[in-house]
Protein backbone atom coordinates (compact mmCIF):
# COMPACT_ATOMS: atom_id res chain seq x y z
CA UNK A 1 0.00 0.00 0.00
CA UNK A 2 1.41 3.32 -0.67
CA UNK A 3 1.07 6.11 1.79
CA UNK A 4 0.16 9.44 2.49
CA UNK A 5 2.45 11.63 4.10
CA UNK A 6 2.36 11.42 7.67
CA UNK A 7 2.28 15.39 7.64
CA UNK A 8 -1.09 15.01 6.11
CA UNK A 9 -2.16 13.04 9.20
CA UNK A 10 -4.73 12.51 12.44
CA UNK A 11 -4.38 10.86 14.88
CA UNK A 12 -7.75 9.65 16.64
CA UNK A 13 -7.78 8.25 19.96
CA UNK A 14 -11.24 6.11 20.08
CA UNK A 15 -13.51 5.14 23.43
CA UNK A 16 -10.18 5.70 25.66
CA UNK A 17 -12.86 6.34 28.32
CA UNK A 18 -13.36 5.05 31.81
CA UNK A 19 -16.58 3.13 30.92
CA UNK A 20 -14.13 0.17 30.61
CA UNK A 21 -12.61 0.27 33.49
CA UNK A 22 -15.40 -1.31 35.47
CA UNK A 23 -15.81 -4.81 36.84
CA UNK A 24 -13.37 -8.12 36.32
CA UNK A 25 -13.17 -7.82 32.65
CA UNK A 26 -10.62 -4.78 33.22
CA UNK A 27 -8.06 -7.38 34.32
CA UNK A 28 -8.32 -8.92 31.51
CA UNK A 29 -7.37 -6.87 28.77
CA UNK A 30 -5.34 -7.38 26.06
CA UNK A 31 -2.76 -4.33 26.56
CA UNK A 32 -1.09 -3.51 29.70
CA UNK A 33 1.41 -1.39 27.72
CA UNK A 34 -1.69 0.69 26.11
CA UNK A 35 -1.68 4.19 28.59
CA UNK A 36 2.24 4.05 27.72
CA UNK A 37 1.79 3.42 23.98
CA UNK A 38 -1.42 5.92 23.41
CA UNK A 39 0.66 9.31 25.22
CA UNK A 40 3.95 8.20 23.36
CA UNK A 41 1.42 8.92 20.22
CA UNK A 42 -0.24 11.67 21.35
CA UNK A 43 3.09 13.50 22.40
CA UNK A 44 4.73 12.59 18.94
CA UNK A 45 1.15 14.04 17.15
CA UNK A 46 1.50 17.32 19.73
CA UNK A 47 5.26 17.86 18.79
CA UNK A 48 4.52 17.33 15.21
CA UNK A 49 1.66 19.87 15.17
CA UNK A 50 -0.56 17.45 13.78
CA UNK A 51 -3.96 16.96 14.68
CA UNK A 52 -5.55 14.75 17.54
CA UNK A 53 -8.56 13.98 18.06
CA UNK A 54 -10.72 12.51 20.72
CA UNK A 55 -13.80 10.21 20.99
CA UNK A 56 -16.10 9.13 23.31
CA UNK A 57 -18.73 6.79 23.08
CA UNK A 58 -22.55 6.13 24.17
CA UNK A 59 -25.20 3.84 24.24
CA UNK A 60 -27.92 2.00 26.36
CA UNK A 61 -25.30 0.00 28.28
CA UNK A 62 -24.68 1.23 32.06
CA UNK A 63 -21.40 3.53 32.42
CA UNK A 64 -21.75 4.37 28.47
CA UNK A 65 -24.93 6.24 28.81
CA UNK A 66 -25.05 10.33 28.59
CA UNK A 67 -24.39 11.53 31.13
CA UNK A 68 -22.68 8.29 33.29
CA UNK A 69 -19.63 9.77 34.96
CA UNK A 70 -17.63 7.19 33.43
CA UNK A 71 -17.99 8.67 29.96
CA UNK A 72 -14.60 10.53 30.21
CA UNK A 73 -11.14 10.31 29.04
CA UNK A 74 -9.54 8.11 31.40
CA UNK A 75 -7.07 10.12 33.34
CA UNK A 76 -3.85 9.06 32.07
CA UNK A 77 -5.23 11.22 28.82
CA UNK A 78 -4.50 15.24 29.38
CA UNK A 79 -6.28 16.34 25.97
CA UNK A 80 -5.61 20.22 25.11
CA UNK A 81 -8.09 22.71 24.82
CA UNK A 82 -7.09 22.90 21.51
CA UNK A 83 -8.14 19.33 20.72
CA UNK A 84 -11.62 18.03 19.71
CA UNK A 85 -13.57 15.50 21.73
CA UNK A 86 -16.86 14.40 19.90
CA UNK A 87 -19.21 12.01 20.89
CA UNK A 88 -20.54 8.87 19.19
CA UNK A 89 -23.16 6.90 19.19
CA UNK A 90 -22.43 4.31 16.48
CA UNK A 91 -19.25 1.90 16.41
CA UNK A 92 -17.44 3.75 13.94
CA UNK A 93 -16.08 7.67 15.04
CA UNK A 94 -17.92 8.33 11.54
CA UNK A 95 -21.70 8.17 11.03
CA UNK A 96 -22.42 9.76 14.53
CA UNK A 97 -20.13 12.96 14.46
CA UNK A 98 -18.78 15.32 12.18
CA UNK A 99 -14.96 14.13 11.61
CA UNK A 100 -15.09 13.36 8.15
CA UNK A 101 -15.82 17.08 7.57
CA UNK A 102 -13.13 17.77 10.23
CA UNK A 103 -10.46 15.57 8.51
CA UNK A 104 -11.47 17.45 5.19
CA UNK A 105 -11.17 20.97 6.71
CA UNK A 106 -8.02 20.34 7.71
CA UNK A 107 -6.51 18.52 4.32
CA UNK A 108 -5.91 15.71 6.16
CA UNK A 109 -6.51 12.17 4.22
CA UNK A 110 -3.74 9.76 6.23
CA UNK A 111 -5.41 8.74 10.12
CA UNK A 112 -3.92 6.51 12.44
CA UNK A 113 -6.26 4.31 14.51
CA UNK A 114 -6.27 3.52 18.44
CA UNK A 115 -8.21 3.20 21.43
CA UNK A 116 -10.73 0.36 22.68
CA UNK A 117 -11.63 -2.08 21.65
CA UNK A 118 -9.31 -3.72 18.98
CA UNK A 119 -11.74 -5.40 17.59
CA UNK A 120 -14.65 -3.56 17.82
CA UNK A 121 -15.12 0.55 17.53
CA UNK A 122 -11.29 0.47 16.21
CA UNK A 123 -11.94 -1.90 13.51
CA UNK A 124 -14.69 -0.30 12.46
CA UNK A 125 -13.81 3.13 12.10
CA UNK A 126 -10.93 1.53 10.49
CA UNK A 127 -12.96 -0.49 8.29
CA UNK A 128 -15.26 3.20 7.06
CA UNK A 129 -12.13 5.14 6.84
CA UNK A 130 -10.55 3.17 4.39
CA UNK A 131 -14.38 3.25 2.31
CA UNK A 132 -13.94 6.91 2.56
CA UNK A 133 -10.85 7.24 1.08
CA UNK A 134 -8.41 7.95 3.81
CA UNK A 135 -5.11 6.42 4.31
CA UNK A 136 -5.24 4.04 7.34
CA UNK A 137 -2.52 3.17 10.07
CA UNK A 138 -3.88 0.40 12.64
CA UNK A 139 -1.83 0.66 15.46
CA UNK A 140 -2.76 -2.57 17.56
CA UNK A 141 -0.24 -2.15 20.53
CA UNK A 142 -1.94 1.81 21.04
CA UNK A 143 -5.58 -0.52 21.25
CA UNK A 144 -7.26 -2.76 24.04
CA UNK A 145 -9.71 -5.67 23.72
CA UNK A 146 -10.78 -8.36 26.41
CA UNK A 147 -12.33 -11.78 25.99
CA UNK A 148 -15.50 -12.18 24.07
CA UNK A 149 -17.71 -15.28 25.37
CA UNK A 150 -20.26 -16.41 22.99
CA UNK A 151 -23.88 -16.57 25.43
CA UNK A 152 -25.03 -19.34 23.48
CA UNK A 153 -21.55 -22.16 23.26
CA UNK A 154 -19.73 -20.32 26.24
CA UNK A 155 -17.20 -20.33 24.03
CA UNK A 156 -14.55 -17.85 24.52
CA UNK A 157 -12.26 -15.95 22.54
CA UNK A 158 -8.85 -14.82 23.79
CA UNK A 159 -7.39 -11.28 23.27
CA UNK A 160 -4.73 -12.90 21.35
CA UNK A 161 -7.09 -14.67 18.74
CA UNK A 162 -8.77 -11.85 18.45
CA UNK A 163 -6.19 -9.44 17.88
CA UNK A 164 -4.47 -11.93 15.56
CA UNK A 165 -7.88 -12.14 13.65
CA UNK A 166 -8.28 -8.23 13.26
CA UNK A 167 -4.99 -8.00 11.99
CA UNK A 168 -5.61 -10.43 9.56
CA UNK A 169 -8.57 -8.77 8.25
CA UNK A 170 -7.44 -5.53 7.78
CA UNK A 171 -3.95 -5.92 6.59
CA UNK A 172 -3.14 -4.50 3.13
CA UNK A 173 -7.00 -4.27 2.66
CA UNK A 174 -8.36 -1.48 4.73
CA UNK A 175 -4.90 -0.57 6.45
CA UNK A 176 -1.37 -0.60 7.22
CA UNK A 177 -0.82 -2.59 10.73
CA UNK A 178 1.84 -0.09 12.53
CA UNK A 179 3.88 0.20 15.28
CA UNK A 180 4.20 2.72 17.70
CA UNK A 181 7.78 3.37 17.67
CA UNK A 182 7.75 3.62 13.48
CA UNK A 183 5.08 6.13 13.64
CA UNK A 184 7.01 7.78 15.79
CA UNK A 185 9.72 8.21 13.76
CA UNK A 186 8.07 8.35 10.55
CA UNK A 187 7.13 11.77 12.20
CA UNK A 188 10.68 12.79 12.93
CA UNK A 189 12.29 12.28 9.56
CA UNK A 190 12.50 15.37 7.46
CA UNK A 191 10.38 16.12 5.07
Amino acid sequence: MDKQPIQRSALLVIDAQDSFKKGPRWERRSNHAFEKNIDALVQAWRKAKLPVFFVLHNDSDPGFRPGDPEVRLMSFIDRHADEPLLTKNTRNAFTSTDLQKRLDTLGVNRVVVTGIQTEQCCETTTRVAADLGFDVDFVTEATMSFPIRNRETGEELSTDEIIRRTEFVLRDRFARIARVHDLVEELNQPD
